[in-house]
């Protein structure tokens, strides 16, 4: 297995050093300082684009409801595949190729999994939104759920393959660098997605 993961390395980076020879406390804290820095801007910036929604949010309780469980649940699903990824980029069984078994494998699996949590997602939010005395109806409800989880998990699966792949191709170790990435990325443009399908199906 080593020489099979030196080989994989030495192909696509055409040295020969070891890069988890590189997988110090203090090369872990360089990388991540200031991905985080930045990303922490970003979060800033989800804030500032939710609270424009406010009034639609008071208006629709059950989409008050749906907001933080379709943005979590998007920062689940692409921790799951960045760490199915990134180990399959260690044991050098990645590529970044469709045809890739693997990748195929765990995009249906995200898909799959998006597809039954965001079903029990929309039921659970129309029924909150019901006490609540919200006014959108279940098929309303559970179709923003499931066009706008759907949705935010094909992003999820190409930002993932993405992430993995241009991280350890700019040098940076994929278990450092795509979670945080992905996750916020999902953050902001979860919410424009939610809202998007909201305006088109209210």
């Amino acid at each position: 297995m080593s020489d099979r993961l030196d080989g994989f390395y030495e192909d696509l980076l055409g040295e020969d050093d070891d890069p988890l020879e590189e997988w110090s406390a203090r090369t872990i804290v360089t990388t991540m300082l200031p991905l985080l820095a930045a990303l922490s801007v970003l979060q800033m910036v989800s804030g500032s684009v939710l609270q424009t929604f406010e009034e639609t949010l008071l208006a629709y309780p059950s989409l008050l409801v749906l907001v933080p469980v379709q943005i979590g649940t998007a920062g689940n699903l692409a921790s799951i595949m960045c760490a199915r990824l990134s180990t399959q980029l260690h044991l050098g069984t990645f590529e970044l190729d469709p045809s890739n078994p693997d990748v195929r494998a765990n995009t249906l699996a995200i898909l799959g999994l998006a597809a039954t949590v965001f079903l029990a997602v929309g039921i659970a939010a129309w029924a909150i939104g019901r006490v609540l005395d919200g006014s959108l109806g279940f098929l309303e409800v559970l179709t923003i759920s499931m066009v706008s989880g759907m949705a935010l998990a094909v992003l999820v699966v190409v930002l993932s393959v993405l992430s993995v792949w241009g991280s350890f191709r700019l040098g940076y170790n994929p278990d450092d660098t795509t979670i945080p990435i992905v996750t916020n990325v999902c953050d902001i443009v979860g919410v424009l997605i939610l809202f998007a399908v909201a305006s088109v199906v209210i």
